[in-house]
């Protein structure tokens, strides 16, 4: 079902009064991951600045996800390091990002519960500024309905809205909008390009060239690189004569007959 009435507020989010300058770079050498005898990380290099919104594109199986939960502090690598700033993964710069899923876990609770969950635990905040955030996302219509009756649009919406209010300097998205109708895709680009503009890190996994296309920052910058004999393509700045060179490279074409 489309979700027609799906709309973004950029200025129902509050400017941030910081960047992730003091995070930044996040910075991954050697870094790999096996797990039941199987590598999926085998010895990448990765440094992720300030700035640019970044997008993962790969096929599946190529360690996307474990890719982010690693940087994240979700999982501990079984090789290489990651720094945050300069400093290894610790308590201290795990709390600094957050993270959004393709199929997010939302409390049994009311749609503002789930707001109001996050805000206590930064220790500050009450039904007023749980309701101003959903507003950001046209959810406070919804404030008082159980969060499992939610559509998957507007679940995934409120998934964003909460990551968004614990303040985070650095947003990972693993494939947000892979199983969403059209119009819920575009409210959650708005969104993701919001909190970007107030000055969230964002990391966005896509399988979508398009979207990397409608997202990325204009430039000519694109990374590849090579996992486990996958191809990987990671993204910060993407401007039109790049996407056109793509879409006719062999290698890209392979990308998207195996995504």
């Amino acid at each position: 079902m489309l979700d027609r009435n799906a709309t973004f507020d950029p200025a129902a989010l509050e400017r941030r009064d910081r960047g992730a300058d003091d995070i930044l770079p996040c910075v991954a050498r050697g870094l790999k991951f096996a797990a039941g005898g199987k590598t999926i990380i085998d010895g990448i290099d990765i440094r992720l600045e300030q700035g640019p919104l970044t997008m993962i594109m790969g096929p599946n199986g190529s360690g996307k996800t474990v890719l982010v939960r690693l940087l994240h502090g979700m999982l501990e690598p079984t090789g290489g390091d990651i720094s945050w700033g300069g400093a290894p993964v610790g308590e201290e710069n795990r709390k600094r990002p957050a993270m959004v899923c393709q199929n997010p876990v939302l409390l049994r609770r009311s749609v503002v519960a789930n707001i109001e969950f996050v805000l206590k635990l930064r220790g500050g905040g009450g039904r007023g500024q749980a309701m101003h955030i959903l507003e950001s996302a046209s959810l406070a219509d919804k404030a008082d309905q159980p969060a499992r009756l939610l559509s998957g649009g507007e679940r995934q919406r409120l998934a964003m809205a909460r990551a968004l209010a614990t303040d985070p300097d650095v947003l990972f998205l693993d494939e947000p909008t892979a199983s969403l109708d059209p119009a819920s895709v575009l409210v959650i680009e708005d969104i993701v390009r919001a909190a970007h503009e107030r000055g969230v890190k964002i990391i966005f996994i896509t399988h979508d060239l398009g979207q990397a296309r409608r997202l990325a920052d204009e430039g000519e910058s694109m990374i590849h690189r090579q996992c486990g004999g996958q191809l990987w393509l990671i993204i910060e700045m993407l401007g039109t004569k790049t996407v056109n060179g793509l879409a006719n490279a062999q290698k890209l074409g392979l990308f998207l007959s195996l995504s």
